[in-house]
């Protein structure tokens, strides 16, 4: 294969009709920004330089692009005179010769496939320049194609530029092109502002290449979703649900169920194994993993979390976070960043656990919060439990031991140690530790106050009930 000497990525633009207060290119998709689903496009193709024209958003974008693509050279658009402009900065600074691949900073759902195919007809036809078209249902906006007598390009006419019989054609300019360099350097050099917007078009570049005599393609693309650029929201949207319906469909073609795509979210970086079953409203987002025979939702949100195989999180938020092998999340669990559950571990209804750890086989079943934590093996969290990690200035943390029963409405008050086989009696408020094989109890003695309710709360509805059940005044 004829890989590219130079990728020109063009990612200079304002973006005005996103009304953002961020970069156009940084918005993200399916867990990548933009620019970074573009990027990800051109890394397989091992240009030997890949020069990307900022402008708008400059620090943001280079910052950015610093973190992804550390090998990629900027290029500063100062003033944004257009495309033509904005090659002619990058090709100032590059030192290769060979092959230009020129694209658009805003196509995410390019891939590096239809690159690679673009790059090999091109070579094959020994053109000096090439664009990447297609058809689209509403070209509005687009700079069409016009073709001559024998079908090739003739020219690329500007939406702004173009009269009504232009305008009529559905071929349309992809931002996608691949030049001779030499080819490219010359042509650049002629560009004039003599348009609408007194700007430089690089689409001019290829009727002054064939004007010179040499050979200029118009290779149309076999799936015009790949070419869809970004403007404003609306296509942003559009682009998104595009990315979310071909991720889904990789994932389910790869041996997992998911049963409704269009309500299940899966982030281009996440990894699942086969016989995955994904339940409806369920986002896998981030750096996620899920292994075999996990089943994920309904309506389960995970953010960087690794699940092992055959857990189950239903109903569940979790961020940050290790869910090990036949582990048990939810309903309505919520597990905050540094939550680790061990093999067999369960945090059951409305719990929520923060930077803690839950041995092999412990429960931390319902309405309970645990923080800062370590919890050892086959432990059983009653309900309504607090681990009370914080005294207003610093966090402390609380240690569980193996086999250890808490009892129900327990307050853990840290820094505090419960010994290996241990008990607490429900209710209790443990302020010090308990050795291994006690229980402890924390709780005053219950004094029931007769007839208060009658006195108290005299003509209530209580106060009648407890007439009839035959309570007196006195104490």
């Amino acid at each position: 294969m004829n890989n590219p000497d130079v990728v020109i990525v063009l990612a200079a633009g304002e973006g005005t009709r996103m009304k953002s207060a961020i970069s156009k290119v940084l918005h993200p998709i399916a867990g990548r920004t933009i620019l970074g689903h573009v990027m990800e496009a051109v890394r397989p193709l091992s240009a030997k330089e890949v020069r990307v024209v900022i402008g708008a958003h400059k620090d943001s974008v280079q910052a950015h692009l610093a973190d992804i693509s550390p090998s990629a050279l900027t290029v500063y658009q100062a003033e944004r005179n257009g495309t033509g402009h904005a090659v002619q900065l990058a090709l100032a600074g590059a030192t290769t010769t060979g092959t230009v691949l020129v694209l658009a900073g805003d196509t995410p759902l390019l891939t590096s496939t239809t690159l690679q195919e673009f790059i090999a007809v091109h070579h094959a036809n020994e053109s000096s320049a090439s664009v990447l078209t297609a058809d689209l249902p509403d070209p509005f906006g687009y700079g069409r194609i016009v073709r001559d007598e024998e079908g090739y390009i003739s020219a690329i006419v500007e939406e702004r530029d173009a009269d009504d019989e232009v305008k009529a054609i559905s071929e349309v300019n992809t931002g996608v092109y691949l030049f001779d360099n030499g080819a490219l350097r010359e042509a650049a050099a002629k560009l004039s502002h003599n348009n609408s917007q007194g700007e430089l078009y690089l689409t001019d570049v290829i009727a002054l290449i064939k004007g010179a005599g040499k050979v200029a393609l118009a290779i149309r693309s076999n799936d015009y979703t790949e070419t869809l650029g970004i403007n404003d929201r609306s296509q942003l949207a559009e682009c998104t649900a595009i990315m979310r319906d071909r991720i889904n469909d990789q994932v389910m073609k790869s041996g997992v169920t998911i049963i409704d795509p269009t309500t299940t979210w899966i982030d281009a970086d996440v990894q699942i194994a086969n016989d995955v079953v994904i339940y409806p409203g369920s986002v896998l987002a981030g750096k996620t993993t899920v292994e075999s025979g996990a089943v994920i939702g309904p309506r389960t949100s995970l953010t960087n979390v690794t699940v092992g195989a055959r857990a189950h999180i239903v109903e569940s938020t979790c961020t940050d976070s290790v869910i090990g092998a036949e582990a048990n999340v939810g309903p309505y669990s919520y597990l905050r960043p540094g939550t680790t559950l061990a093999a067999r571990a369960k945090a059951g209804a409305y719990v929520e656990i923060k930077n803690s750890t839950i041995g092999e086989g412990s429960k931390v079943p319902h309405l309970s919060y645990v923080g800062d934590a370590t919890i050892g093996r086959g432990t059983n969290i009653g309900a309504a439990t607090i681990f009370v990690n914080y005294d207003g200035v610093e966090k402390h943390q609380t240690i569980v031991g193996d086999e250890v029963r808490i009892g129900s409405d327990t307050m853990l008050v840290a820094p505090v140690a419960i010994g290996d086989g241990a008990y607490t009696a429900a209710g209790s408020i443990i302020t010090e530790d308990v050795p291994a094989g006690s229980i402890g109890v924390a709780r005053a003695k219950q004094r029931n106050v007769l007839g208060w309710v009658l006195r108290k709360r005299a003509g209530s509805s209580s106060a009648e009930a407890a007439k009839r059940a035959g309570a007196t005044e006195r104490e």
